[in-house]
């Protein structure tokens, strides 16, 4: 039988309410706090029709996504830069009945993603489940107070709902991150919930039944296919959407440019601004070993055993301006990001090593303006 508002109210103490503002110590904080200011105003300019549950309509999570201006002058910042088409499915898929699946290789943006999609549709990104291959049937579906359990047997003060049973209860987007780092058993927990949006629990008797404006959004990296593949029946409860890497270097330059901005400011780091030469060579770096072959295409290149992602550019341009910062005058140089990128490009010593010093003495020796480059990746590498 569906769960009565009993159930509802034993576990209300455990439900994740919006998070509140964070405090200015907060390393990280959530994207609804981060972005709070540009929610209300898009919130108080959006006049289209909402789905039930959501704080936005599909035309405003899309710009709040995206980016753009609001009619007050009222600036929102991108969070994604990518085709249109992707984040306009993506939307689209959430306010329908099919789950979303963000798909892609490591660097996409896919938890990134999936964070703010869940901020703008709910005001809520927190209910999430952390996929390893260690995570529990329970994590998904409902775990025990054992202590409670032990004392009295199963009931609904006992039990502890999961992140989706609690986006369930209250009609709010529920978060899978690399679902396919789960166990395959432990997956097809997710197929009732997807399919008939019910999650039983028969030590109690009782089902909760998903209320409208509930969905679920779940990663998984390219990478991982083999590990631990999705059921065909899984598969039919998503809609998947691809995420591609950036498609051109600038593109990939200013989403580089805007996280690494973005971590410095909360770790008071030096501004971007200064150090945008040096993130342009980390990309164009990462590109050419990624893509094997030069930018201008006349040297084919042998590809390393690393992803060579925009995250991991992202971590090497952060790394590099924490030592600017420490250690140096402030400004991104050359021997700032080297290390970052010799630890990123050679993953397998043997082989990795190899490919980058043909790399550096095919490319970047002979490239104009790259000297202080090659010299400081040359000493990097000693």
């Amino acid at each position: 039988m569906p769960v009565s508002g009993t159930i509802e109210e034993s576990t209300a103490q455990t439900a994740h309410a919006t998070p509140e503002s964070p405090s200015a110590d907060v390393l990280r904080p959530h994207a609804e706090q981060t972005f709070a200011a540009e929610l209300a105003a898009l919130a108080a300019a959006d006049d289209r029709p909402r789905p039930v549950n959501w704080r936005l309509s599909p035309w405003a999570v899309s710009l709040y996504l995206l980016g753009g201006t609001l009619p007050d002058g009222t600036v929102i910042t991108p969070k994604y830069v990518g085709p249109r088409r992707i984040v306009e499915v993506a939307v689209t898929t959430l306010a329908t009945d099919r789950a979303l699946l963000l798909l892609g290789v490591p660097g996409t943006a896919k938890t990134w993603v999936s964070e703010h999609l869940a901020a703008a549709v709910s005001g809520n990104s927190t209910l999430l489940v952390q996929g390893t291959a260690g995570t529990p049937e329970e994590a998904i579906r409902y775990g025990w107070n054992y202590a409670r359990l032990l004392a009295h047997g199963p009931s609904r003060e006992a039990l502890v709902p999961s992140p989706v049973m609690r986006a369930m209860r209250d009609g709010t987007t529920a978060r899978v991150e690399e679902l396919t780092r789960i166990p395959a058993d432990v997956q097809d927990t997710l197929i009732t919930i997807l399919s008939e949006k019910t999650l039983p629990v028969p030590e109690l008797g009782e089902e909760v039944q998903a209320v409208r404006g509930f969905n679920l959004i779940a990663t998984a990296n390219d990478r991982d296919r083999g590990v631990n593949e999705l059921s065909s029946a899984l598969r039919r409860r998503f809609n998947t959407v691809v995420l591609p890497l950036p498609a051109t270097a600038d593109a990939e330059v200013d989403i580089v440019s805007r996280r690494v901005d973005q971590l410095g400011r909360s770790l008071d780091l030096p501004a971007v601004p200064e150090g945008v030469e040096e993130i342009r060579r980390v990309v164009t770096v990462f590109r050419e070993l990624r893509e094997g072959v030069s930018a201008d295409g006349r040297t084919k290149l042998k590809s390393p055993s690393g992803t060579l992602s925009t995250a991991e550019a992202i971590s090497v341009v952060t790394g590099g301006l924490a030592l600017a910062a420490h250690f140096g005058d402030g400004v991104l140089r050359p021997g700032d990001v080297a290390a970052g990128i010799l630890g990123a490009v050679v993953r397998d010593p043997a082989a990795d090593r190899v490919i980058w010093q043909e790399y550096l003495e095919t490319v970047v020796r002979e490239r104009d303006g790259w000297k202080d480059f090659y010299r400081a990746c040359r000493e990097a590498g000693v």
